[in-house]
């Protein structure tokens, strides 16, 4: 295996990434990582992204926290009393390794004093890959979390949009943010292992991916 690290993040929650992080773990025979999993009442990502993926045990890294409440991390770990400490969110040695985010880019780690994903996603140094609904909302969401992950430094490498075709979405997004659209990934039913592989094949730039990882 070679190449680096690829962080999958979202503009929203529940949007796909998830499943957009799984088909790329698969496709790029990379290794999983999800440092934070806040909700563990109905399974964990690291959980779906194992079946979905059909990774061996050994690449899917342990999380560096799992808070039973699903909510924001911040909350989440308060509620536990615990603080996240970002000495244990460093990022992992295996390569390649996607890593997937917790919400959106903007998402709080720490309230006090304030950490959001995109100050974790910007000290790791690592490409971003951000995924966005292609439907109505997406043009402000996307270029918001842009904005974001580029005023912290954080290099975003490219988009992938998840859902039904938007051709104007598909192609003003790009055209105001500079950041290439990498595919979109339409959504699938059934989805599981061989319907997430064909599509991930036939709907996403892998080698620009791996290009950017390189």
């Amino acid at each position: 295996m070679s190449g680096g690290a690829l962080i999958v993040t979202g503009t929203d929650t529940g949007i796909g990434k998830t499943v957009v992080a799984a088909g790329l773990a698969a496709a790029l025979d990379a290794t999983y990582w999800k440092p934070i999993q806040a909700g563990t009442d109905e399974g964990t990502d690291s959980l779906s992204v194992a079946e979905l993926a059909d990774l061996p045990p050994g690449r899917i890294l342990p999380e560096a926290y799992r808070l039973k409440l699903a909510a924001s991390p911040h909350l989440a770990a308060e509620v536990e009393r615990l603080a996240l400490d970002p000495l244990r969110l460093v990022l992992p040695s295996p390569r390649p390794l996607v890593v997937e985010g917790a919400g959106g880019v903007l998402v709080p780690v720490r309230r006090d004093p304030p950490l959001f994903m995109a100050d974790l996603f910007a000290a790791w140094r690592a490409p971003v890959l951000l995924v966005a609904r292609s439907g109505l909302g997406t043009i402000n969401h996307s270029l918001l979390s842009i904005a974001a992950l580029r005023e912290r430094g954080a290099t975003v490498a490219g988009i992938v949009m998840v859902g039904d075709p938007h051709p104007d979405n598909e192609r003003t997004v790009p055209a105001l943010s500079g950041v290439p659209l990498l595919g979109r990934l339409p959504h699938l039913d059934p989805l599981d292992r061989a319907s997430l592989s064909a599509a991930v094949a036939r709907s996403i730039d892998l080698a620009a991916i791996r290009a950017v990882m390189a």
